[in-house]
């Protein structure tokens, strides 16, 4: 896990990724952190954003990573196409689809 700890805005239950790039206030982002990145093929990627709320393999295998700490950070899943630095930070809260999810622009820096 890394120490880099940003903001995101995530959505409940989000459909599809376009849901995660709309306008929001600020105050209603939360502090994270990736656990674990996820790199998908494009056709995997593009079939993920395109239906957020079906149960995925990836995100079952790896949701014990994911919770919110003592700090209130919430320690996610990183899930890209593989070659690409934007994302989904997903936070499965015990499911093995996104309950909550946001949009990661990607950094310079690959976390």
């Amino acid at each position: 896990m890394n120490d880099f700890h940003s903001t995101a805005f995530f959505v409940k239950h989000p459909f599809r990724i376009e849901e995660l790039k709309v306008p929001h206030r600020c105050e209603t982002r939360k502090r994270f952190a990736v656990v674990k990145t996820i790199e998908l093929s494009k056709i995997d990627y593009d079939n993920f954003v395109a239906d957020l709320c079906v149960d995925r393999t990836f995100i079952e295998e790896n949701k014990g990573f994911c919770h919110v700490n003592e700090d209130g950070v919430w320690l996610c899943l990183l899930v890209k196409q593989r070659g690409q630095s934007d994302g989904v930070l997903v936070m499965p809260d015990g499911r093995d689809y996104p309950k909550y999810a946001a949009y990661y622009p990607g950094e310079e820096d690959e976390l």
